[in-house]
């Protein structure tokens, strides 16, 4: 058995975190002593790296908390996980885009301050961040 310190060490994770994943039911401890120190079996170890890296991947822990369940659930199959993983590949890549749009809207704001020299009451960038869609200023 593990104590709280000793799954942190193992997982090179904080005692904070190991806690926020208990309450968040993640992760639970196999015991306490008498004297309310949570100890965990080695199977914690193994949890709280799965949470780790589909954390890596971008699942939420809501998210995870699923997975864990389908792990669980004796009707699941391999199917159900995958189609998380594709759920999550998706929405991953719709990030990517709207990231992109927004770096493609600062290198146009960037390139439009080449000067640079302006003072702040004519700079072209705080200038275009104060206009409203249809070329209106914001009041």
């Amino acid at each position: 058995m593990l104590t709280i310190g000793k799954l942190a060490q193992a997982g090179s994770i904080s005692t904070d975190a190991l806690r926020y994943y208990e309450r968040e039911g993640l992760l639970l401890p196999a015991s306490k002593t008498d004297s309310g120190y949570r100890l965990y079996g080695q199977d914690a170890v193994r949890r709280v790296r799965f949470i780790q890296h589909a954390q890596a991947c971008g699942f939420t822990l809501a998210e995870i908390r699923e997975l864990l369940h389908l792990r669980q659930n004796d009707r699941a199959c391999c199917n159900d996980v995958r189609q998380r993983a594709i759920e999550k590949k998706l929405q991953l890549a719709a990030k990517i885009r709207a990231m992109q749009t927004m770096s493609a809207a600062l290198d146009r704001l960037i390139v439009a301050c080449a000067d640079g020299t302006q003072s702040v009451d004519e700079c072209p960038i705080l200038a275009a961040l104060e206009q409203v869609e249809g070329g209106e200023e914001a009041p």
